[in-house]
């Protein structure tokens, strides 16, 4: 599945993974117009917010899904089709017995890889330390990954902050945020 086939202009197209009220998607999308965004969201009234909020703005390059993640990146995506991939504040899944529901894991880091183009940035960004721990080694150790710094305007990144909801609300509790980014590299 190409994604670019989704819009009506050829262009690079983005995904972020849990848009959920599609804050991030939204800035992205109104001050890049020339970006196609794709944003999944497994949640169904969170999903219908979002696609409802988008319409509502006029905004024509974004596309919403109500979709799994994990198979549609393993099994949908063709590869090198993604300019970038943005995932923020995923599940942990926080009990020992659930953390084999957990997104991010070395088949799906080998999947994404596989639907980044050479030079795509791939961001992640957890409150949750204990799961921060299980990805940052998957990403910093992947042979076509390496790490850039993760603040990058041109990627929608300023200050550390990609202004989720979730974000938001964790700084204002006062959790600290655990944050990477990396880029496959060049062939």
């Amino acid at each position: 599945m190409d994604p670019v086939q989704w819009f009506d202009d050829p262009g690079e197209v983005e995904l972020e993974i849990g848009c959920g009220k599609g804050g991030f998607l939204l800035r992205r999308a109104m001050s890049h117009p020339d970006k196609r965004l794709i944003g999944i969201e497994w949640a169904n009234k969170i999903f219908r917010y979002t696609a409802d909020r988008m319409a509502r703005r006029g905004v024509t390059n974004v596309r919403i899904m109500r979709t799994d993640a994990r198979y549609f990146v393993m099994q949908q995506l063709s590869p090198k089709c993604l300019s970038a991939l943005h995932i923020y504040h995923p599940d942990p899944w926080p009990k020992k017995r659930h953390h084999k529901r957990r997104l991010i894991q070395q088949d799906f880091v080998d999947a994404a890889v596989r639907t980044l183009r050479p030079g795509a940035r791939w961001a992640v960004q957890t409150d949750h330390a204990e799961y921060y721990e299980q990805i940052e080694p998957l990403l910093r150790s992947h042979m076509q990954l390496r790490e850039v710094p993760y603040d990058d305007p041109a990627f929608g990144i300023e200050n550390e902050k990609t202004a989720t909801n979730y974000e938001t609300k964790y700084l204002r509790e006062g959790r600290p945020i655990y944050r990477l980014a990396v880029v496959r590299r060049e062939e």
